[in-house]
C-alpha cells in the first residue's frame, strides 16, 4: 500500500516541487451532508489542504453546521441533495455534477460517501475527469445488493483509505489493486486539540451539560447514534460496574441522532430496564469537542463493525486522555495497547468488539492504575498524534496525489 501513516515523514525540498503541478488545481468535492461525521471532517480537511496550497475547492453538499468551516477554510459551497437515494434525484445529480465540473473546468472529483459516489462516477465518465473515492470505515454487506451498493467506493481511479487495515479490506473484498490505493491518515488540528489550551470555565461549563461532578470518573463515547457503535455494548458494561459496585462513574454519549432509525430508543429502553439512568448520559452533539474531552478520564469505543481510523479517538489522545478501543474500533496505527507494546508505551486498552465483560474489566484495570500512571498513558497518546498525524505529512500526500492524477490527465 503507498502510505506513510505510521512513518509521517515529510518530503524533502527536491520531492515537494514533483508535488505541485504546473497550475492550480481545481477540486470538486462531494459529500453528503456537512453535520460532524468523518465524512465531512475528511471534506473539511481536503479544502484546508487544498486551499493553504493555493489551489481551488468547491464543496457540493447538503449542507449542514460544518458549513462555516468550508468557508473559513477558503472552500466555495454549492448546495445539492446528495444525500439523497432517490434514482430520479441521483441522476439529476450526476448531471449537475459533469455541468460543475465542465464550467468551473474541475481537474478532479472526490467523492466522501456512497450515495454521492454514484453520481460522481457517472459524472466522472461523461467528463473523463478523474474520480477519487475516500474510505473512512468498513461497509456491512449483508446481501449481493448491499456489496453492489457499496462498491461504488472502490471505482474511483484512485481509492483512499485511512488505516492500513481498511486498505487491505478494499483489496481483498473488491480486487482493488495496490497500486490504487493509497492510505492517508486522518489529519489532527493540534492547535485546536491541545490541553494546555483548556480553562476552568470550559470545563465547567462542559461538566454542567454532562450533568457530573468533578470528582466522576467520565466515561466519554464520541460518534453518530448508530448500532455499529456499539452504544449498546458500552450499557451493559455500565450494569456490570455498577453491580461490582465501582462509585462515581458516569457514560456520556456524545454524538448526533440523525432519527432516521429507533436505535437511541433501544438504547434508553435498555438504560430505564438496568436501572442505569443515574450512570448513562445521552447528550446529543457539542460545540467545544476539545473541552468534552478533557472533562473525559477515559474516551471509549465500543464499535461492533471496523471504523478504520477515528478521528475521535485521536482527537481524544490529542487531549492526553486515555483510550479503551474494541479491536475493531481502532487498529495498532491509532492506540498503542498490550500485548503488542509494553505497558509503558501504551497509549490505551483494547478489548474483543461485542465483550461487555471485557469492556468493564478494562475500565476497572485503568481506574485502578495512580492517577500518574493515566496521566503518563494520555501524555504518550498526544505524542503519538504529534508524531503520526500531523497537517503537514498528511498534506503532502493528498497533494501527490492529486497532482499525479492532474498530470497524467494532461
Amino acid at each position: 500500500m503507498q502510505s506513510q501513516a505510521r512513518g509521517a515523514v515529510q518530503l524533502s525540498p527536491q520531492n515537494r516541487k514533483l508535488v505541485t503541478p504546473l497550475r492550480p488545481l481545481t477540486v470538486l468535492v462531494v459529500v453528503p451532508t456537512l453535520q460532524a461525521g468523518a465524512a465531512e471532517m475528511g471534506a473539511v480537511d481536503v479544502v484546508r489542504i487544498l486551499t493553504a496550497a493555493g489551489h481551488r475547492a468547491i464543496v457540493m453538499s447538503r449542507g449542514g453546521r460544518l458549513e462555516p468551516r468550508i468557508a473559513d477554510a477558503g472552500g466555495e459551497f454549492v448546495y445539492a441533495d446528495v444525500a439523497s437515494k432517490n434514482p430520479a434525484i441521483m441522476a439529476r445529480n450526476a448531471a449537475a455534477i459533469a455541468r460543475l465540473v465542465r464550467n468551473r473546468k474541475c481537474d478532479i472529483i472526490h467523492a466522501h460517501g456512497r450515495v454521492p459516489a454514484w453520481s460522481a462516477l457517472v459524472a466522472s465518465r461523461l467528463t473523463r475527469v478523474p474520480l477519487v473515492t475516500s474510505w473512512y470505515k468498513g461497509f456491512r454487506e449483508q446481501n449481493a445488493l448491499k456489496r453492489l451498493y457499496n462498491s461504488v467506493m472502490a471505482r474511483g481511479d484512485r481509492v483512499v483509505a485511512v488505516s492500513d487495515q481498511l486498505a487491505e479490506l478494499i483489496s481483498e473484498r473488491y480486487q482493488v489493486p495496490t497500486d490504487r490505493i493509497d492510505v492517508v491518515p486522518t489529519t489532527i488540528d493540534l492547535a485546536l486539540f491541545d490541553p494546555a489550551l483548556m480553562s476552568a470555565e470550559r470545563l465547567e461549563r462542559t461538566r454542567r451539560i454532562f450533568g457530573v461532578m468533578p470528582t466522576d470518573k467520565v466515561i466519554l463515547l464520541v460518534g453518530r447514534m448508530l448500532r455499529r457503535k456499539g452504544h449498546f455494548v458500552a450499557v451493559r458494561a455500565a450494569r456490570r460496574l455498577k453491580e461490582m459496585g465501582l462509585k462515581d462513574f458516569v457514560f456520556v454519549f456524545v454524538g448526533e441522532d440523525g432519527g432516521h432509525s429507533g436505535y437511541s430508543g433501544e438504547i434508553w429502553d435498555e438504560v430505564l430496564a438496568g436501572g442505569l439512568a443515574d450512570v448513562v448520559r445521552l447528550i446529543g452533539p457539542v460545540d467545544d469537542m476539545p473541552a468534552a474531552y478533557a472533562t473525559a478520564s477515559v474516551v471509549v469505543s465500543a464499535a461492533i463493525q471496523a471504523e478504520g481510523l477515528q478521528r475521535t479517538i485521536l482527537e481524544a489522545q490529542a487531549m492526553e486522555r486515555p483510550v479503551v478501543v474494541s479491536d475493531l474500533g481502532a487498529g495498532p496505527e491509532a492506540v498503542l495497547a498490550p500485548p503488542a507494546v509494553p505497558e509503558d508505551r501504551m497509549t490505551g486498552l483494547r478489548f474483543s468488539a461485542g465483550d461487555d465483560g471485557a469492556l468493564a474489566a478494562a475500565l476497572i484495570r485503568l481506574f485502578s492504575m495512580p492517577l500518574a500512571q493515566q496521566a503518563a498513558i494520555g501524555g504518550r497518546g498526544r505524542q503519538w498524534v504529534i508524531g503520526h498525524f500531523n497537517q503537514p505529512a498528511v498534506s503532502d500526500q493528498m497533494l501527490k496525489l492529486y497532482s499525479g492524477l492532474a498530470r497524467a490527465k494532461m
